[in-house]
């Protein structure tokens, strides 16, 4: 744990601590372990950092509003606090909304860019409006009911019939996720402001993925910011949905490594 803009932060740490730093941000609404794979599969050649968004696995919410700004601001406290200069980001789904935008606003803080199952839109008025419903049957049904229709939404069918270890996974960091959290980053990802008109902006090198079965940011979602992110790299991750990490980690890892081999 440390403390980042008065708020206890839970993170993990591996691998040499004076290496080569990648820091993951983990989606909504879930928490650092989503990154186990990853972790284990790069800490014996860089630092790898896994941290909860405030609000998500053992981090505190505290009394701010949530916004992707803060979320953001957090990021770089968190960097402050652990006396990192620089470092590869790698975010997927709002981890990459955060990633993007820290990358954005502060390019001189980091080396390089993964953006996985992300996308640079703001939400639509008919997402907006599906959020807004998703809280009222959170607040009517509870919140098992949103981790099992989520579940669907966020892995590619082959996974779901599987059922494997993921799923479980998954289904319990939502449920270990509170209600009140649910709610404020649910209203962080509706009044998000859109990135792609600052795409060119990105000089730094950046790879993009995306699962083959993604419903939530298709693989075409994934393809307009690789078209507007001069030499950005793209892949599109086979038998994998919204989480591609988590289903297919063989190939989202091999990726990983060729790509940071690139940037260090």
């Amino acid at each position: 744990m440390i403390s980042v803009n008065n708020t206890a932060v839970s993170y993990t740490d591996e691998g040499p601590i004076g290496g080569r730093v990648v820091i993951f941000i983990h989606g909504f609404p879930l928490n650092k372990s989503m990154w186990d794979r990853q972790i284990g599969a790069l800490k014996d050649e860089y630092r790898v950092i896994a941290y909860d968004i405030r609000g998500h696995g053992d981090s505190e919410a505290g009394n701010a509003h949530f916004s992707m700004d803060l979320f953001v601001n957090d990021l770089l406290g968190f960097m402050h606090s652990l006396n990192i200069k620089k470092a590869v980001l790698c975010g997927l789904s709002m981890g990459g909304y955060i990633a993007l935008n820290a990358a954005i606003n502060f390019p001189e803080q980091f080396d390089g860019l993964i953006l996985c199952d992300t996308s640079c839109i703001a939400d639509s008025p008919k997402s907006r409006n599906k959020r807004i419903e998703a809280i009222e049957s959170i607040k009517l049904n509870g919140l098992e009911t949103f981790a099992d229709e989520s579940i669907n939404n966020l892995f590619a069918a082959g996974s779901v019939a599987a059922e494997g270890t993921e799923i479980a996974d998954v289904k319990e960091m939502i449920m270990n996720t509170s209600s009140q959290t649910v709610y404020n980053s649910m209203h962080a990802l509706a009044i998000r402001k859109e990135t792609c008109s600052r795409l060119s902006e990105i000089k730094i090198p950046v790879l993009i993925l995306v699962g083959d079965e993604d419903k939530i940011t298709p693989p075409i979602a994934a393809m307009v910011m690789h078209q507007n992110i001069r030499g950005s790299a793209f892949s599109i991750i086979e038998n994998a949905g919204h989480l591609s990490n988590m289903e297919n980690p063989y190939e989202f890892n091999y990726l990983l490594k060729k790509f940071l081999a690139t940037v260090y």
